[in-house]
């Protein structure tokens, strides 16, 4: 998944899932809590996805499955876009990623992620630097 992509959050909580997000997302998708850079956003996953992040944390040791894992899967949704390809999100997911009114939708690889436009301007403009543009490039293998 890759592209940057204004939405709008309308009186319902929802949000209408990006044309070139829908195929690559599928018929119905999971969000969750994400942070990136110590931002706070919601993560996308898409349902194959999400079953391997379930199947990866039930092989934790107990003693792994603290509160912060546990936090991503008793926050997460199920979302199944209706015809207008809009789906709803929780009032907990857009309080934590602090979303009101303007968003942006950004792939990121294997995932999207949901950003409150404000805070995604606030991650862009931060990293947005040479110096990091390039420690990226260099950890990806380019």
């Amino acid at each position: 998944m890759i592209g940057k992509f204004p939405a709008k959050l309308d009186d319902k909580n929802r949000l209408f899932v990006p044309a070139k997000l829908r195929s690559e997302l599928g018929g119905d998708f999971f969000v969750t809590l994400g942070v990136n850079c110590g931002h706070r956003c919601l993560t996308v996953y898409t349902a194959e996805d999400w079953q391997t992040l379930s199947e990866n944390y039930n092989r934790l040791p107990i003693s792994q499955k603290g509160a912060a894992t546990s936090l991503i899967f008793i926050n997460a949704t199920q979302c199944e876009p209706d015809k207008q390809f809009r789906f709803s999100l929780t009032q907990n997911l857009l309080e934590y990623a602090g979303i009101r009114k303007d968003v942006v939708i950004v792939g990121r690889a294997g995932q999207a992620e949901i950003w409150d436009a404000e805070e995604y301007t606030a991650f862009e403009t931060e990293n947005l630097v040479p110096e990091k543009l390039l420690a990226s490039l260099e950890a990806i293998g380019l």
